[in-house]
């Protein structure tokens, strides 16, 4: 960490356990901006980073003035910051990319003539490997081990980069495959509420802050760490020390009072919030709890409220510090050394809930704890809360818009075909039809739920929801009822502390008698690596056009996300997993309907083998120690038998083997030692005319590569049969896959080719797809250019959807408008955005896509410059319109200068 000049003076000292701290002061800059008091508390943590690298270029004294006026608007007028997260935290499918941006830089510095070991990320990141198991086995004893060597298998070209990349940097540590969810290690280990870091002989001490590659960093929120999900080309930004562009948010603050009553759990405040929040409108803003309700929640829960932030729409959800963080802290074995330092530092800063103090809020909602109820969410959105009194009436009216058509019903039994019949004992289905699966002795209908998870983060980092779920199994085998032989079962825990607790409280094993056993450590099914059904189950939901549920307790449940073959999709807490397991189907109403017959044959309900909070209480008090935390963390590095076997090969560079996962970028092929003035953009020929609301999504590669695409092709000819393809954010670690599926989303729709969709484009008139209309241009060395309309570049900010476009020959994107982080991703890879001015779009110039483009000026560039575009037209004719250029700060400029954020950190190292 290299602070800033401080030219307000606030550095000063603390003292906490002994030990003399330097901390940048928050009282002391009142002294500039008036009474803070009321200031939230998450905009405390983005103020003191202002303060501590305030240096009149990047970070200037107007950005700590804002925060003043901040009180006054309640952030209604916002302007840019620049900001400096302590860490970054990465998954491995996004965090491959920035591990091979890494190692290119340090090729490409070999090359400039300097030292390949000055690349090294300048904050510490932390990368977790859990994105990558998958459910292929389930049911068994045998069923976790079987899985991660099916990863192994599927992963090692990936697992050796990163292994290099474990001894090769500094700064950088690889928590390996089979340990947990990164969100989980990040709460249980990584986070500690107050960073330090050495510089210059001073220890410093400030807020813990971090962003990562996976949406769900906001779980950390809930231990009073300030983080949220960014794009892979920002969280490069943030590893390279550069600042992370963001405006002063507004905050909505969320007041809870009241407890928690009987029965309910934190996952059904997590889909109640969910609903309000959602029905608020919070996108893009923060929102902060506060109230006398938040005493009454465990830090878990907290957690389990943030890491819910992403559906909220929010960029966080933050708790401040109080002594339930001084709890957590202790019971998952943090030193105690800092554990006084954050009491302290949170104490001095004003960053310490006090009860009764109520901060300025943008806008408030309240929520009384005491009137949560059960409920699930779906089938196809985190915010469509059901009350689970509602759930199945629910089910039945959203299945006729799922399948077009009512649920296939029967009269009498007796109507049925041979190939049907009704399934005995199972409650509320009586008059639904029954499909026979594969000769088996029961059949699915509408409505069965065929995959019931106990998965992701959200949840599985909760113990008292953990041991419920356990609880309502060792009662439900008490009574002898069993899950139905159609649901895939399944336990993810977030961590392997969690399987530590569940088999010393002894649950384990009536979780494994019904089908929980555990599967893997990582996101499993919460991200579609739910793994394949039964092949006759599978065939019969398809050839029946059925409509499939799954429960999980996770935070995603979006359309086609889950497994192909289900297609209604709800989130529940993990107790409401095992018992939704038991029924088989969503139309048994968990709160009336027995979900089966105990060994006597009486019906058992679920209020028969639902926990009460006492009984939950005792099991974690009597189970969960800090030693488990100590014990597990203490070699977290060191990973399993197979991970220390991987064989890596490369020293200071990385030896880049024949792979079709990891291939060395081209980013920096020429480079040389000094930036060269910016090419002006002549005669450059468009590539796509592209309308309104083009998200990241439509740009960037993602999901299933098809067989004849030109990815499928590339891989084909690689010798990859299509059984092996994987996905593009598998391959996301290479160009040459990722590069072949920018802009070729099958909805994307290009209008030089009018009437189509998928991404396809025209050269000399001929239509052929995008990747290869680019090839031909960059053999003739011609220049491209994109147009698009209005929001261009919103949805999720994917680093791909930047990199992709610069390594398709793109040298300029012209729009109407454009998503802020977009933009900033586009300047970052070298390319130069530019909005139309004076009511101009593609579509009033009349561009067909035949046209010629030239940028006037680029070689002279200045923030916030206007440039002149000539337009050539294929009849001879042409114009000249004015354009804005969208590189707003000088840090931005000297990136574009350099080609990309890449080259200009890479020249400053070489230098």
């Amino acid at each position: 960490m290299q602070p800033g000049h401080d030219s307000l003076k606030t550095k000063t000292s603390l003292s906490a356990g002994g030990k003399n701290y330097a901390i940048y002061s928050l009282k002391k800059a009142e002294e500039r901006l008036g009474d803070l008091s009321k200031l939230p508390v998450s905009l405390k943590y983005l103020l003191e980073n202002m303060l501590r690298f305030e240096d009149g270029r990047s970070v200037t004294t107007d950005m700590i003035d804002a925060f003043g006026t901040w009180l006054k608007n309640g952030g209604k007028n916002p302007i840019e910051i620049a900001y400096r997260p302590a860490r970054v935290l990465m998954q491995d499918f996004t965090g491959v990319p920035a591990v091979v941006d890494l190692a290119a830089m340090r090729d490409a510095m070999k090359t400039l003539g300097g030292d390949p070991q000055k690349i090294n990320p300048l904050v510490p990141v932390d990368l977790v490997i859990d994105h990558s198991v998958m459910v292929d086995y389930f049911g068994s004893e045998e069923a976790f081990e079987k899985n991660v060597e099916r990863e192994y298998d599927r992963n090692k070209e990936r697992y050796q980069f990163l292994k290099w990349g474990q001894s090769a940097f500094e700064n950088f540590r690889v928590v390996p495959p089979g340990t947990g969810i990164c969100h989980q290690v990040n709460l249980e280990y990584l986070g500690q509420t107050t960073w330090t870091a050495d510089y210059e002989g001073e220890t410093y001490a400030y807020p813990d802050t971090l962003v990562g590659t996976d949406s769900h960093t906001t779980m950390v929120n809930g231990l009073s760490i300030l983080g949220w999900g960014v794009g892979g080309i920002e969280a490069e930004a943030g590893m390279l020390g550069q600042p992370v562009s963001m405006l002063i948010p507004e905050v909505i603050g969320l007041k809870l009072t009241g407890k928690l009553p009987e029965g309910a759990t934190a996952t059904d405040l997590v889909l109640t919030c969910t609903k309000m929040l959602r029905d608020k409108g919070v996108v893009g803003k923060f929102v902060e709890f506060f109230g006398p309700g938040v005493g009454n929640l465990s830090l878990e829960d907290r957690a389990t409220l943030g890491n819910m932030s992403p559906e909220f729409g929010s960029t966080c959800a933050f708790f401040p510090v109080d002594d339930e963080t001084l709890r957590y802290l202790r019971a998952t074995g943090r030193e105690e050394s800092r554990i006084e330092l954050v009491e302290a530092y949170a104490k001095e800063q004003g960053l310490w809930r006090e009860e009764g103090h109520e901060p300025h809020f943008t806008d408030t909602l309240e929520l009384d704890l005491s009137t949560v109820v059960p409920a699930i969410s779906g089938p196809k959105r985190p915010q469509d809360k059901i009350v689970l009194s509602e759930a199945s009436a629910q089910f039945r009216k959203d299945v006729e818009n799922i399948k077009g058509g009512p649920i296939e019903k029967t009269k009498r039994a007796d109507d049925v075909e041979e190939a049907e019949f009704i399934a005995e004992g199972a409650n509320g289905i009586e008059d639904i039809v029954h499909y026979d699966v594969g000769g088996a002795e029961y059949g699915v209908h509408d409505g069965s739920i065929v995959i019931a998870a106990i998965t992701s983060c959200t949840n599985t980092s909760n113990p008292a929801i953990l041991m419920a779920a356990g609880l309502v199994a060792r009662k439900a085998r008490a009574k002898g009822l069993k899950v139905k032989p159609w649901v895939k079962t399944s336990l993810a825990p977030g961590s392997q502390v969690v399987t530590d607790y569940l088999e010393r409280a002894g649950v384990q094993d009536d979780l494994d008698a019904l089908g929980f056993n555990l599967v893997g450590y990582g996101c499993t099914t919460c991200i579609g690596n739910s793994g394949p059904l039964p092949e006759p189950i599978s065939k019969t939901i398809n050839d029946n056009n059925l409509v499939a549920c799954s429960v999980l307790s996770g935070n995603r449940n979006f359309e086609g996300r889950i497994s192909p073959d289900v297609r209604a999709n709800y989130l529940a807490s993990p107790p409401l997993v095992v018992a939704y397991a038991l029924a088989g189907s969503m139309h048994v109403d968990l709160t009336k309907d027995p979900l089966g017959k105990d060994d006597q044959g009486n019906d058992v309900f679920l209020k028969d083998i639902w926990p009460t909070s006492q009984e939950i209480a005792e099991l974690v008090r009597e189970n969960v120690t800090s030693q488990m935390f100590a014990e597990r963390y203490g070699e977290v590095f060191k990973g399993d038998e197979r991970w220390q076997a991987i064989d890596v090969s490369g020293g200071d560079t990385y030896s880049w083997p024949s792979s079709t996962y990891v291939q060395n970028p081209p980013y920096f092929e020429g480079m040389d030692s000094r930036p060269a003035d910016p090419e002006p953009i002549e005669n450059a020929r468009i590539l796509a005319l592209l309308g309104d609301s083009v998200t990241t999504d439509h740009i960037s590669p993602a999901g299933a590569i098809k067989e004849d695409s030109p990815a499928g092709t590339y891989l084909q000819e690689h010798q990859v049969p299509e059984r092996e393809f994987n996905s593009y954010g598998s391959r996301r670690g290479n160009h040459e896959v990722m590069m072949r599926g920018t802009f070729a989303n099958i909805r994307i729709k290009n209008h030089m080719v009018p009437n189509t969709e998928g991404g396809i484009t025209k050269y000399d008139g001929e239509t052929m797809p995008i990747y290869d209309a680019a090839m031909k241009h960059r053999a003739n060395g011609t220049p491209l250019v994109v147009f698009g309309g209005e929001l261009y570049g919103n949805g999720s900010s994917r680093d791909w959807a930047a990199k992709g476009t610069v390594l398709l020959g793109v040298k300029a994107v012209i729009f109407e408008s454009v998503e802020r982080i977009h933009r900033s991703n586009l300047i970052g890879m070298g390319v130069l955005p530019l909005q139309f001015k004076d009511g101009d779009s593609w579509e009033s110039l009349g561009l067909s896509g035949d046209e010629q483009i030239s940028v006037h000026g680029v070689e002279n560039l200045e923030p916030q410059q206007e440039l002149k575009v000539t337009i050539s037209y294929g009849d001879g004719q042409s114009k000249d319109i004015t354009v804005l250029a969208r590189i707003d700060t000088q840090d931005e400029l000297d990136y574009y200068r350099n080609g990309g954020i890449l080259h200009y950190v890479l020249r400053k190292l070489a230098a």
